[in-house]
């Protein structure tokens, strides 16, 4: 097994004091776990992104503090980072016993071609990127190598308890849980829905036109009859006058 090393010393800054260590190239870092009080440490940023590039989430570290002899041995549990330059911003390691199990998230890394998707109207879906394990510390796996050649028809998948883990390895997921599938495109019936969606939505506006010019036609037909028929009540009520005045 590769061995992974890292110097860490002391941190005296804390809180938003750390800023002042980034601007010199040293990240903050906390260790913690088992068999230990937690610690705040600081280490070299070039150095310490070498380690996290080669050792991840998943191999063994020794952490070798100040000027102690013995290294204690840790994974890394947790990196933050900067949301907008990616800058590293502190890292957790969790001290471990190579005698107690741990619980630990490995990658699943999918190799080899499906057969299935040979099909133009299938895709494969990677539903499961990581799955959680328990093993001893120095057993963990860099990572869950699932082969995907025999997925050969469609709807086909493969789930959690088809994946192989080596001697002392358990896999606390949902075995039925779906690592990787093979799914159908529904490009017909998308096509379909959109030509009838666009269809119907032309149909609404041309009724709506029409609805609306006879509306105004209407509205025409009944200002104009109403102006027409003014000028001859008037005549007829002018009339009825002079006669009722002829009559008296």
């Amino acid at each position: 097994m590769e061995q992974i090393e890292l110097h860490v010393s002391t941190r005296k800054l804390m809180g938003k004091k750390s800023r002042f260590l980034r601007r010199q190239g040293i990240t903050p870092v906390h260790l913690f776990g088992y068999d230990t009080e937690p610690m705040a440490l600081q280490c070299e940023t070039a150095r310490l992104k070498q380690v996290l590039r080669t050792a991840g989430k998943t191999k063994l570290v020794e952490l070798r503090v100040d000027k102690h002899k013995k290294p204690r041995n840790v994974v890394v549990r947790e990196i933050q980072k900067n949301a907008l330059s990616g800058e590293l911003i502190h890292v957790d390691f969790f001290q471990v016993s190579l005698e107690e199990k741990i619980k630990v998230e490995v990658p699943v890394v999918l190799v080899g071609e499906a057969p299935a998707l040979k099909v133009k109207t299938n895709t494969m879906a990677h539903d499961l990127a990581v799955v959680e394990v328990e093993c001893l510390p120095d057993r963990i796996p860099e990572r869950i190598q699932v082969d995907v050649s025999v997925l050969v028809e469609d709807d086909q998948s493969i789930q959690v308890k088809d994946l192989m883990f080596g001697e002392g390895i358990v896999a606390l997921n949902n075995p039925e849980q779906v690592v990787v599938r093979i799914a159908r495109l529904e490009i017909e019936k998308v096509e379909k829905k959109v030509v009838a969606a666009v269809e119907g939505a032309e149909g609404v506006e041309g009724a709506e036109g029409v609805e609306g010019a006879e509306g105004v036609e209407g509205a025409e037909g009944a200002e104009g009859a109403a102006a027409e028929g003014a000028p001859a009540e008037a005549k007829e009520g002018k009339q009825s006058k002079k006669g009722e005045k002829k009559g008296e």
